[in-house]
């Protein structure tokens, strides 16, 4: 036998379900016939008694009197079918201050010399009416009186229609956007007409002394009017508009299904003697977490003990067979709240906006060129992460769970919040599909990389530019990008931007260059942060041999969707939860600086969406071309596997192989597991260093079936030449 424990309030009359249905439906039926006398169609004693009643209290007021009514009586019986009624004191309170302000406004403006004559007619605003007006002209006179009645009035509207202070200054700021973008365009086109016109033609600015023009120079060439400009349009671009984004949807769910789903989870977890208690509803775009505090359970000698925490997770396979659900997320508990979180998929998924959470105050909070919008979590509030603090990013999850949408949602909040000269993207796309719509945005540098053989030089040119900069910043005594900035733009120098790379799928770098990849990758997010350049990386296959652990180790901010298995979502966030994701765009986001991870439902930005935004910077900019610049400083024409590259997997240097020769010889036997394990390298250089030990006759040549080779005596390589060479 369970029970649970509950506030109990003596002194309180029971009234019956049935009892308060039927007083539900008669007050329904008195508004129904209040509403039919009003236009006349009802007559009787005492149905005319009460609307004179209504008339002489609140005059022509007695037509919203009795819609109320009505509403009221619906309400109610709305609820006692356990059918769930959201109620709000801002539209209740704004929908009485409309009403009380109509009343006292028809009487103050009406009135005249004698307001009473309209309350004996029942006319106006009857006797409320009159009592409002007769105060406020009394005390304020006539013109203040209508001041403020109009005050309460523009209030009330505001509220019944939930009309925010927000609201204003988002709808401000879009006029000021546009406005802002009209008056650009006209001065580009102004610059433009004018640059166009012949030197002869230009009025004169300014006159000698002697009054004759000032010597006119040189008209210059066509090329180098329009490559200065292209220079002036991009120094004076301004950001794209805000409207140039979709409006997300309206809200998932209905009351009415939330009730139901509440009523299903208390009632599930008490058939197995778990009495819990639905305290908190949070709906968000995706999953709506429900908040349930553990009841209290009756033990023998009639003490109680509390429901533990685990057996309402172990119960998460039960819930989801009553709820219909083939997912189900129980959070045990939630961080910071007294409950546990049982998350229940949505029948519907909201698609979340990318301008949604750009107006979003969350977003203005962030305040860094480098915020980006995340999403909305379980609660539908904005998630908002800021690249420069993370400093890199990791995404994981399956084909199809929002991996390519994640990124191009981040580029859409880079490109719309930075200009070409702040910020510059450097984007690899071995999968050809996704990425390679952004060619021709004047923030990439030359293209988007396609091809797996460039992949590791435009990794390659990465460090060097941060090497380059670190060079900078000392001869400028910087210690970071905004630093060396502000000092450049003191005297008058060109600043450096930041600098952004975005990898859609590591998975087939590393099976290319599995070591360069690697080290390339965790060096640039060692250092990068402070030269302002930042890592964006994603994969769907979440496994060991490509997550890890120096990439995990360097990348504290990750992002897993959906994934497979519980050994996916442990590889990418160290927990387990990955696996019970719905997919598109559901999302686990662990910040860098958070302990546990943060359910998120991911922005979408659509194809239409992205191509406005490109056109809007083609026009801004102007047609760019654009060299890739690691093809200018590495060379097109070097391969991947250059041996003499230090960021190879099959490079060798002078003092790897003197210790791979000390070893093979101490130990007086050879095989490429022994290199891999003391010297902590990889299968392709510990091969390597196996075929130039056998060259120099340090080895024996290999022996069928991978076994280990004997050592040579060192007599045999005393006069031979050195192969490393």
């Amino acid at each position: 036998m369970t029970k649970s424990r509950g506030p109990r309030q003596p002194g309180s009359i029971p009234v019956s379900p049935l009892l308060q249905q039927m007083m539900a439906l008669l007050v329904i039926a008195l508004g129904a016939i209040t509403l039919l006398a009003v236009f006349g169609v009802a007559d009787g004693r005492w149905v005319n008694a009460w609307v004179d009643l209504l008339r002489y209290l609140a005059g022509w007021g007695i037509y919203p009197v009795g819609a109320s009514i009505v509403l009221a009586g619906l309400l109610w019986l709305q609820y006692l079918l356990d059918q769930s009624v959201l109620w709000r004191w801002r539209p209740c309170v704004g929908a009485e201050l409309v009403f009380f302000s109509l009343l006292g406004l028809t009487h103050v403006i009406l009135g005249g010399g004698d307001p009473w004559a309209l309350v004996e007619h029942s006319a106006g605003g009857g006797l409320l009416g009159w009592g409002i007006s007769v105060h406020l002209l009394t005390y304020l006179g006539w013109l203040p009186a209508v001041v403020v009645l109009g005050a309460f009035l523009t209030v009330g509207l505001a509220l019944a229609f939930d009309v925010t202070t927000d609201d204003l200054r988002q709808t401000m700021e879009v006029v000021q956007v546009g406005i802002a973008a009209y008056r650009a365009q006209r001065a580009r086109k102004r610059t433009i007409r004018e640059s166009t016109v012949p030197p002869e033609r230009r009025p004169t600015s300014a006159i000698d002394p002697n009054g004759t023009n000032p010597p006119q120079s040189p008209s210059p060439s066509s090329q180098s009017m329009v490559k200065r400009r292209t220079a002036e349009r991009r120094r004076q671009s301004a950001l794209p508009p805000i409207s140039l984004l979709d409006e997300s949807e309206g809200p998932p769910l209905t009351d009415q299904q939330v009730r139901r789903k509440a009523r299903i989870i208390k009632e599930t977890l008490a058939q197995f003697g778990l009495p819990v208690e639905v305290v908190e509803v949070r709906m968000g775009p995706a999953v709506t977490q429900f908040g349930v505090e553990p009841g209290f359970v009756e033990r023998a000698g009639s003490s109680e003990r509390k429901v533990r925490v685990k057996q309402i997770s172990q119960r998460s396979d039960d819930l989801a067979l009553a709820l219909a659900t083939p997912r189900l997320r129980v959070e045990a508990p939630v961080p910071g709240r007294p409950f546990v979180g049982i998350e229940v998929p949505n029948e519907e998924i909201q698609v979340v906006s990318v301008r949604e959470v750009l107006t979003s105050e969350a977003f203005r909070t962030v305040d860094s060129p480098l915020a980006i919008a995340l999403g909305h979590d379980v609660a539908g509030q904005a998630v908002v992460a800021d690249l420069a603090k993370m400093p890199h990013l990791l995404i994981g999850g399956t084909t199809g769970s929002g991996k390519s949408v994640c990124i191009k949602s981040i580029t859409a909040c880079l490109i719309c919040n930075n200009t070409p000269d702040d910020l510059r993207l450097v984007m690899i796309d071995p999968k050809m599909v996704e990425l390679v719509r952004f060619n021709g945005l004047p923030h990439i540098y030359g293209e988007v990389e396609v091809d797996l053989e460039r992949v590791v030089k435009v990794l390659r040119w990465v460090a060097l530019e941060m090497d380059e900069r670190y060079r900078r910043f000392a001869d400028a005594s910087a210690r970071h990008l905004d630093d060396y900035n502000r000092r450049m733009t003191e005297q008058d120098k060109p600043v450096l931007p930041r600098v952004v790379a975005l990898i859609d799928e590591l998975a087939d770098l590393m099976m290319l260059a599995p070591e360069a990849v690697e080290q390339l990758l965790c060096r640039i997010a060692q250092m990068g942060r402070a030269t302002g350049i930042h890592l964006v990386v994603a994969t769907q296959r979440p496994s060991t041999d490509v997550i890890t652990g120096l990439i995990k180790a360097n990348f504290p901010a990750r992002i897993a969707f959906a994934t497979a298995s519980q050994v996916d979502s442990r590889v990418i966030l160290d927990t387990q939860g990955a696996e019970t994701l719905l997919g598109d765009g559901d999302m686990l986001y662990l910040a860098a600086d958070a302990s546990h991870p943060v359910r998120v439902q991911g922005c979408y930005v659509g194809s239409e969406e992205l191509d406005r935004i490109m056109g809007f910077w083609r026009k801004e900019t102007g047609p760019v071309e654009e060299t890739s610049p690691w093809t200018q400083i590495i060379g097109p024409d070097r391969p991947v596997g250059d041996e003499n590259d230090p960021y190879d997997p099959d490079y060798v240097d002078e003092e790897m192989l003197q210790r791979a020769i000390s070893l093979v010889r101490e130990r007086g036997t050879a095989s490429a597991s022994l290199l891999q394990r003391r010297l902590h390298v990889g299968y392709p250089r510990a091969a390597r260093l196996m075929e130039v030990m056998t060259e120099m006759n340090i080895i024996g040549p290999p022996v069928a079936g991978g076994r280990r080779r004997d050592v040579l005596p060192e007599s045999q390589d005393e006069d031979l030449p050195d192969a490393a060479s």
